[in-house]
């Protein structure tokens, strides 16, 4: 995890806050939103690659996906109904998503080595792995011990899924 990473998901979050009248828990909304937006993201990242991975491998790595989607969704369901419950809105139309997120799309394509889409499966949970770093600095600040926890369960995960594909990949975890 890069603490350059960090720092600027965390700048980025706290310099749109500024302006904001105080309310309680605004950096913990706040970071709680930017996760549901990269989670949907990134749900569709996976998801892509699901479709288009071709290759050695692919036997086991394509339900592999499955588990992948399946664990972001309850992450990002457990974060959107944090978010509710501290009063937050919680982003909610692929709109939104796109405009929020930090993470990019593009086309899917069959000419993308298995390598290729793990290596970009990577990249995705160092990204969300940063997020709820910041996440966890966030809650620590507004003293949120809830939200604080759900952030160490999703960056467990992360890091869990960045060793495994590492280690698909023949590399050392890289956390």
């Amino acid at each position: 995890m890069s603490t350059t990473m960090t720092e600027n998901i965390y700048a980025s979050i706290t310099h749109q806050l500024e302006t904001k009248a105080d309310i309680p828990n605004k950096k913990t909304r706040a970071v709680l939103n930017q996760a549901v937006a990269d989670l949907s993201k990134a749900a569709s990242i996976v998801h892509q690659v699901h479709w288009y991975m071709r290759g050695p491998g692919f036997l086991y790595l394509h339900p592999k996906m499955d588990e992948l989607m399946d664990a972001l969704n309850a992450h990002l369901d457990e974060i959107s109904e944090r978010l509710i419950t501290l009063g937050g809105q919680p982003f909610s139309t692929l709109k939104e998503f796109d405009a929020h997120s930090k993470l990019d799309e593009e086309p899917g394509s069959f000419d993308r080595s298995m390598a290729d889409h793990l290596s970009r499966l990577v990249e995705v949970y160092q990204y969300l792995s940063s997020l709820y770093q910041v996440g966890l600095d966030v809650t620590d600040e507004e003293g949120d011990a809830v939200s604080n926890d759900i952030f160490t369960a999703a960056q467990t995960d992360a890091q869990k899924t960045i060793w495994m594909l590492q280690a698909e990949l023949g590399k050392a975890p890289g956390i």
